[in-house]
């Protein structure tokens, strides 16, 4: 680390003027491919805080996506558009030793969605946030990717093509899941007309936006960018689980739909057809539906060991309940809680897990600090599915079961009817309007929810439409 401090400070001092010393570089984020650093550093004028964006332990992140010195032209060509960024003050070369990463001013304001949504300090911005997001976007979307070197940079992605790969990855993991290839199909029939690619950021949403008093200071993280139909990112912001429980304000939780398609009319002078944005509302939850499922792929691996893996592989039954609940919607009904199995009376199952639950959330989240705190938080609500799992699992499986063998007239086992069903769906002998489907696939989301997220908004959206 000390040596990385001393290369980092040696670039700071060819790059920023009147550099004096570097006083700090705090890691703040980091997935499997980017890492956000805090640095402080002393100037001739007074302190001054920087940001620096790298590739995971300094190492390219491949064929993905832009690459870290994409990213870094993809913030110096959105600031020329008008869209609020950071100024990238320089991009790390070869000969630094510091892997492939760029530097860029600091910026205060508000990343988490939740926050976001509940802060005081932004509840006079947040009515006009949505407009705002409009014309955000309809920037980044005139963007010319020709005249600004993007169409060398960025992978072209036709619409069915990015279903197709997305259905496809899902496929290949031999997970038996009939609601995320019904929405697949459903996707393939409505796909809308291909026009002329644009940039797309792919993944702005609320969580990747900057906010503070005056609205949106900073869109991040355009590590996922591409050329395409550009209503893919209207249609994202929009996707439920980026609500963060507020299901009534279709806009990150924050706004209206017609705030959104009047920001963005604002800027670009068209009007986006409402439909349009809802195919890429699907999209977005058959998207992080499949996705998701990939952290269970990675944990079983041994990729990656953290409790929070699998805890986010079980959120792909929300993304299948908003999927339910944008294109079948209709009359759900949940499964009786039964006592779950014990061996025992003193202590029940159902005791010993309490207990684990209790002392994670409570007595071990308090003794710990940053992120050990929060995977504590995690693992606690993963004690919370498998009791649910015991107590609602048994009548959940029995009904997919006994629904299955009237929709497939066989009494073959439930993970052979469950196959049985997704294949159909693959292949297109089964029709998405097959008598007995839409009811099948609504009441087995729904309940499998029960089990994994019971609080999650899209479950009462179910409800509520029955």
């Amino acid at each position: 680390m000390r040596d990385l401090e001393n290369r980092l400070a040696d670039s700071l001092a060819r790059v920023v003027p009147g550099f004096e010393k570097l006083l700090s570089a705090r890691r703040l984020s980091g997935g499997a491919s980017q890492q956000t650093h805090r640095v402080e550093i002393e100037t001739r004028d007074g302190p001054r805080t920087l940001a620096v964006r790298r590739s995971a332990e300094g190492v390219g992140v491949g064929d993905e996506g832009p690459g870290i010195e994409g990213e870094a032209a993809l913030f110096r060509v959105a600031r020329a558009a008008g869209v609020p960024e950071p100024e990238v003050l320089h991009v790390f070369t070869p000969d630094e030793q510091l892997g492939e990463g760029f530097v860029m001013e600091w910026l205060e304001g508000e990343t988490v969605g939740s926050r976001i949504l509940r802060s005081p300090e932004l509840a006079e911005v947040r009515p006009r946030l949505a407009f705002q997001c409009g014309e955000i976007l309809a920037r980044i979307h005139g963007i010319d990717p020709t005249a600004t070197g993007l169409t060398d940079r960025l992978k072209t992605v036709p619409t069915e093509a990015y279903v197709r790969d997305v259905w496809e990855r899902y496929r290949a993991f031999g997970t038996a899941m009939p609601m995320l290839d019904y929405t697949a199909r459903w996707l393939l029939d409505h796909l809308p007309a291909e026009a002329a690619p644009r940039l797309v950021h792919n993944d702005f949403r609320n969580g990747n936006l900057m906010v503070a008093p005056e609205g949106v200071v900073a869109v991040l993280d355009w590590e996922l960018a591409h050329l395409g139909d550009p209503v893919r990112d209207l249609g994202w912001i929009c996707t439920n689980s980026w609500r963060f429980g507020r299901h009534e304000l279709p806009v990150g939780g924050f706004g209206r739909l017609e705030d959104l398609l009047d920001g963005y009319e604002s800027v670009a002078g068209i009007r986006v057809d409402p439909e349009h944005v809802r195919f890429w509302e699907v999209f977005g939850s058959f998207w992080w539906g499949a996705s998701s499922l990939a952290m269970a792929a990675f944990w079983r691996a041994g990729a990656d060991r953290t409790v929070e893996r699998p805890a986010i592989a079980r959120r792909s039954s929300e993304c299948q309940v908003d999927c339910v609940n944008l294109v079948i919607p209709g009359p759900v009904s949940l499964v009786e809680v039964e006592a779950a199995p014990s061996s025992v009376d003193m202590p029940r199952v159902d005791e010993l897990l309490t207990s684990v639950r209790d002392f994670l959330r409570e007595d071990a989240r308090d003794a710990l600090d940053g992120r050990n705190a929060f995977l504590a938080l995690v693992a606690s609500n993963s004690v919370d599915i498998v009791h649910r799992e015991l107590t609602l699992g048994p009548a959940h499986l029995r009904g997919e079961h006994e629904r299955l063998r009237r929709l497939l007239s066989s009494d073959e086992g439930l993970e052979t009817l469950r196959t049985r069903l997704c294949e159909g769906l693959r292949d297109g002998s089964i029709a998405l309007d097959h008598p007995g489907l839409a009811e099948h696939l609504r009441t087995t989301a729904a309940n499998q929810l029960a089990i994994d997220q019971p609080k999650y908004s899209g479950l009462a959206a179910a409800l509520a439409a029955g």
